[in-house]
């Protein structure tokens, strides 16, 4: 199902981005740079190995990453989530990212700090439709084949 997914995505329109980047706790000046951005998404698969690159002029991120499996991501705001032995020498749960496939869609989520954003990529009409959520803050992103 994730070879639906395979190839590279541009970016066409983009709703409640500023106010989910607020939310997420991401500054003023990092906000407007990220709300000006148009970047690309590139899909691809090696084996078991999905990677995700986004490419823009602002800042460009890649994850990979097997479904189902925790591990760590920087993302393109540097948040951190990581998979990182406590003091007791046993791994921490409450910062990790993962990314499963659920009816079709590929859901990510990222949880660090304490926090929690979930980002769900689907497959409508042709698009790419993501959704990111974040506490009760909404936005989507919409994206067509390049």
């Amino acid at each position: 199902m994730c070879e639906l997914f395979l190839g590279t995505w541009k970016l066409i329109s983009s709703e409640n981005f500023d106010s989910y980047m607020k939310e997420l706790g991401v500054g003023f000046t990092t906000r407007k740079l990220g709300s000006l951005a148009k970047p690309s998404v590139i899909i691809s698969i090696n084996g078991d190995i999905i990677t995700i690159k986004t490419e823009s002029t602002f800042k460009n991120t890649k994850i990979s990453f097997k479904l189902g499996e925790e591990f760590e991501e920087t993302t393109v705001d540097d948040r951190k989530t990581m998979v990182r032995a406590n003091p007791s020498g046993c791994l921490a749960k409450d910062t990790w990212s993962t990314v499963t496939m659920d009816n079709g869609s590929l859901t990510q989520v990222q949880k660090w700090d304490g926090k929690q954003t979930t980002i769900k990529r689907a497959l409508v009409d042709g698009k790419m439709v993501v959704e990111c959520t974040v506490n009760n803050v909404t936005c989507t992103r919409v994206y067509e084949r390049a």
